[in-house]
């Protein structure tokens, strides 16, 4: 499947033909990190080592217009960072460029415990106004 992105040639071909059918066996996890107020982090972690995660992360920002960039986790090794909530694009992105299938694809939401204290904030707010 060749998707052209503006370049000469398919950035990520090396990968595929490095790979058995150029879809990786492991899960993706995707998730999202709270920073700070409305601020929040969209991390890809299981991305195969045959595929070039600098290229995945300069498509991406590209595609998605946000900024993004490759963290060495101690536990988890390169971690692919992007600003904002990118969970869907993320996910539609691999799929498209068959790094990996729909089922591969773990996507994580915050923790119920934060979004309910976040929920709870912005009632009291809005009832003191």
């Amino acid at each position: 499947m060749a998707v052209n992105y503006g370049c000469k040639s398919y950035p990520f071909a090396d990968a595929i033909n490095a790979a058995d059918e150029g879809i990786q066996d492991n899960l993706i996890h995707i998730r999202i990190q709270q920073r700070n107020g409305r601020k929040t982090l969209t991390t890809v972690q299981g991305i195969s080592d045959s595929f070039d995660k600098k290229r995945i992360v300069k498509a991406c920002k590209k595609e998605f217009a946000c900024n993004g960039t490759i963290v060495e986790h101690p536990e988890y090794g390169e971690v692919i960072q992007f600003q904002g909530d990118q969970r869907n694009n993320i996910c539609q992105f691999l799929t498209k460029i068959g790094i990996a299938k729909q089922d591969q694809l773990k996507i994580h939401d915050l923790d119920k415990h934060s979004s309910n204290l976040r929920s709870k904030f912005s009632n009291s707010k809005k009832r003191s106004e």
